[in-house]
């Protein structure tokens, strides 16, 4: 659809982030709300102006409503969840993604709720998360060879900030040398995105066979039930490199 190739587009030019239609809402005294759509119809991005996660946390964090265990570490998931509707919620440095369960719910009925939610965790104070995040998906440690090493510098430097841009998240997972395939995990508004497998294909994949011709394929693998509820961190400008 229309939101997809706008997606595709910021992925191709990267960098070039373009504008998206956003209403700023006063919630209370020195708080704002600007939403901006995303490519998945059922996920919208809040971005209150404020932090969400402290400066030092280098990955987003994705919850979804069937993970209680998960939500409890953050205050602020927990809030959403409170929210008939709110399927899962991805959090990153400066913004929510929030992903609503279907067609059954409206945004005009879900916005107002949520926006209450996200003004009452600020009033109260309390922190996005209770403990640290774990270590980026995309360090790259001392056992990682040539080819994952550059694999992970790729999606840290040039695919995850064009794909956290539209409120979604993309984390690495794995490479097999044998086969040629990079495991990832979709998170935050890629989840159950239409898009989701176009973007991969041509974005994703696209930019990592071109510099690694190892890469053969993509593989999500965030339907795995031992995956999911995994955070992690972010991305950026696809083809500008290629277009060169």
């Amino acid at each position: 659809g229309r939101a997809h190739r706008a997606l595709m587009i910021r992925l191709r030019s990267a960098g070039l982030r373009g504008p998206a239609a956003a209403v700023w809402r006063p919630l209370s005294r020195g708080l704002f709300i600007q939403t901006e759509s995303t490519p998945n119809p059922q996920a919208l991005k809040f971005l209150p102006g404020r932090e969400v996660l402290p400066a030092g946390m280098e990955t987003g964090v994705f919850l979804q409503r069937g993970s209680p265990r998960e939500a409890q570490r953050s205050p602020l998931a927990q809030r959403l969840f409170k929210v008939d509707g709110v399927k899962a919620v991805f959090m990153g440095a400066d913004f929510i993604s929030v992903t609503k369960d279907g067609k059954d719910y409206s945004w005009q009925v879900l916005k107002p709720q949520v926006f209450a939610e996200i003004m009452d965790f600020y009033a109260d104070g309390q922190p996005a998360l209770l403990d640290q995040v774990e270590e980026s998906d995309t360090l790259i440690t001392d056992d990682d060879d040539e080819v994952v090493a550059l694999i992970k510098e790729l999606i840290e430097t040039r695919i995850r900030p064009a794909v956290q841009d539209d409120g979604g998240e993309v984390f690495y997972r794995g490479f097999d040398p044998q086969t040629g395939v990079v495991k990832v995990q979709l998170a935050g508004s890629c989840v159950g995105c239409p898009s989701s497998s176009i973007t991969l294909k041509q974005g994703v994949l696209g930019m990592l066979s071109h510099y690694v011709p190892e890469v053969q394929e993509i593989e999500d693998v965030g339907d795995d039930p031992e995956l999911l509820g995994i955070n992690e961190r972010e991305v950026q400008e696809l083809e500008r490199h290629l277009s060169k």
